[in-house]
């Protein structure tokens, strides 16, 4: 036989679904990850957290927290900063955002120029983030960071458009729209409205929803989880009720049943929230919301005046949004929980980090922090779908964070639950220490089986479209390999806005040759009510082990 024809026969077509049984998941599950300390100080607590497409990490806090850790040589006007009694108490003469790069495990000094406390953001197409809201004179503000500005000088941008509404506490969703984003609620605010506006007139929209669900604890319905559904719908959660809204007519279009249980669910009771990863296999077409947490009845009211820790709820709810039949499916976590949380794994799975187990978001509000990472794997059968992953020494309370890097680690930062920074003689000292949890599928023993060295033909990714991925790959594939896309949040206040998981259509997948290489076809999802545009990480998943992440970037035509 010749040696063209051995070359042929060689790179038959073959289906994604194909090749040898792959690493035994059963083995894998008894695995608890590892932490990492990264930095003994970021300088800022981690009070608000994204990942860029540059492979840093915004973190910032509120600025008036007045002193940070990370102390400035001069201040952004240029003035310089002295050892003066003023410059020392004067907040200007502190960082109060930072830049990680993740590479380096640096930090570096960025300038806010005002107060962005409990507020929301989210990615526009071309991976710049858009930051609404916060306190005081930031209320109203729209900021952005653009990542791509070249030689570390990127920094924050306030724009000179303003809010309709102050948005203290509020959530923001990126939309189909090209770069249109919603912001909803606030405290005392029961509207949402669109960023950019449309025309100068348009206002903000009322929400009677966001007045009924509101409560004489102190509101429990702050930071709604909102989800869009792939029929271009917004799902809202609030306290502990759920509708679907149709931006488009300002109309609800379902009202789905609450959730069981008592106690609360959003701020300041602080469950979490997580859209389950849509399926190319149903074309996109089940929505899956879950709801894991929060606080008992009482909470609040009990920790804020009798300085007494409620136990918070340990169930999670999972229900379908789309089709006609909606019921929450109720599940208990190994204990109870608040103020964590819920990253989706490029496995599907989703880990549930970060928080306490009695009292209630605020202020020295909260006890008993919770220290093991809860892994919860959806295709389980009930009552088996949680795993107690490898538990840390630090605690993440009020005010901490966590985000996925596309090295497969997972970065937790901050905590602090007092109005400013705060190192001794407290229950939960300021947390300034840096940590990657690493889940176990990242140990090196997996390496053999990891796919490597991805390469994405095509840039930007247009919706429908097929495009060619090629990765490498040492030995033949196993029976599973799959393509995932996966949108990072914007991550404050235990809900982590924005994020999404997608598993791509594969049409072919062939191997290159003997070297090891593959080419992978994939079909990129149909529309932006599946994905909206912008900046997604792709991450090849080869028998539940995952490679190394790259960005891809979905576009409009």
């Amino acid at each position: 036989m010749s040696s063209n024809k051995i070359m042929v026969i060689f790179m038959l077509f073959l289906f994604c679904f194909g090749f040898s049984d792959g690493v035994n998941v059963g083995h894998l599950e008894g695995r608890k990850g590892q932490w990492q300390l990264l930095l003994k100080s970021t300088g800022v607590v981690a009070m608000h957290t994204a990942l860029t497409f540059k492979n840093t990490v915004i973190m910032f806090d509120q600025t008036g927290a007045r002193q940070s850790s990370y102390q400035l040589r001069r201040r952004f006007n240029g003035s310089r900063c002295t050892t003066s009694r003023n410059d020392l108490m004067d907040s200007t003469c502190y960082a109060h955002s930072v830049e990680y790069d993740i590479v380096s495990n640096k930090v570096r000094p960025l300038r806010l120029d005002t107060d962005p406390w409990c507020s929301s953001g989210s990615f526009l197409s071309n991976g710049t983030l858009l930051q609404t809201g916060g306190f005081g004179q930031g209320a109203k503000r729209v900021r952005l960071y653009r990542p791509s500005c070249g030689n570390h000088q990127c920094d924050w941008i306030q724009t000179s458009k303003f809010l309709s509404d102050e948005r203290w506490y509020a959530s923001t969703q990126i939309l189909p729209d090209h770069d249109r984003v919603v912001v909803v609620g606030g405290r005392r605010v029961f509207t949402y409205e669109f960023v950019p506006k449309i025309s100068h007139n348009e206002k903000s929209f009322h929400l009677p929803f966001m007045h009924q669900t509101r409560d004489d604890q102190g509101n429990n319905n702050l930071y709604p989880f909102l989800h869009l559904s792939s029929d271009g719908n917004l799902f809202i959660f609030a306290n502990r009720d759920s509708i679907l809204l149709n931006l488009r007519r300002n109309e609800v279009i379902k009202t789905f049943p609450r959730i069981p249980g008592k106690g609360s669910r959003n701020y300041p009771s602080s469950g979490s929230s997580a859209l389950l990863p849509l399926d190319h296999r149903d074309n996109f077409q089940k929505v899956e919301v879950m709801v894991c947490g929060g606080s008992a009845t009482g909470a609040i009211e009990a920790a804020r005046e009798r300085r007494r820790f409620l136990q918070g709820l340990r169930s999670c709810g999972r229900m379908v949004i789309t089709g006609n039949n909606h019921k929450w499916e109720m599940d208990f976590m190994p204990k109870p929980r608040l103020m964590h949380d819920m990253l989706i794994l490029p496995t599907g799975d989703i880990l549930i980090i970060n928080g306490a187990k009695h009292g209630c978001a605020g202020y020295d509000n909260a006890r008993n922090a919770s220290l093991e990472p809860y892994l919860y794997s959806p295709k389980r059968r009930l009552g088996k779908r949680f795993t107690v992953l490898r538990s840390t020494k630090i605690a993440r309370m009020y005010h901490s964070s966590a985000t996925l890097l596309a090295d497969g680690r997972v970065l937790v930062a901050g905590g602090n639950p007092h109005g400013r920074y705060i190192f001794h003689n407290v229950a939960y000292p300021t947390e300034l220490r840096l940590q990657a949890f690493v889940p176990h599928y990242m140990n090196k023993r997996y390496d053999d089986w990891r796919p490597s060295n991805l390469i994405i033909e095509e840039a930007p990714i247009r919706y429908g479209t097929e495009f060619r991925v090629l990765f490498f790959l040492g030995r033949r594939p196993s029976k599973v390999v799959e393509f995932i896309a996966y949108a990072p949040p914007f991550t404050t206040h235990s809900f982590s806005m924005n994020q999404r998981m997608l598993k791509l259509r594969c049409k072919s997948m062939v191997r290159g040759g003997a070297d090891g290489w593959m080419v992978a076809v994939l079909e990129a999802p149909p529309s932006p009510n599946v994905a909206p545009s912008g900046y997604y990480l792709l991450t090849v998943v080869n028998g539940g082990i995952p490679s190394m992440s790259q960005w891809i970037q979905f576009a409009h035509a």
